[in-house]
């Protein structure tokens, strides 16, 4: 298994704009194959950043959808919706192996 760590640098006066959009993505992850465990938005702290972990039992599985997302409607529509908004300002992507016992 591979978990996918994504800490976002989101325009703080548009959260609201980020939470739709992860709402939108959630489901998404999930129709190829991967288990969201969702997103994280500013609480305390840092206004401008937030945090989303997703897994998929391999990162083959994971670059299959990677490849899949680019050519989904859904998926595009929420590409679309951050590039309008912009509501993110950048991101950054790591992977880990997760230990649960």
């Amino acid at each position: 298994m591979v978990t996918c760590y994504l800490n976002y640098v989101v325009d703080p006066y548009k959260l609201k704009e980020f939470e739709y959009y992860a709402k939108l993505w959630i489901p998404l992850v999930n129709k190829f194959g991967g288990n969201h465990h969702g997103y994280f938005l500013p609480s305390e702290g840092a206004n401008n950043k937030a945090l989303a972990l997703f897994s998929f039992p391999s990162l083959a599985t994971y670059e299959m959808y990677r490849e899949k997302s680019l050519m989904d409607k859904d998926c595009m529509i929420a590409f679309k919706y951050a590039e309008d908004t912009m509501c993110i300002l950048s991101y950054e992507r790591s992977f880990f192996r997760p230990v649960f016992e």
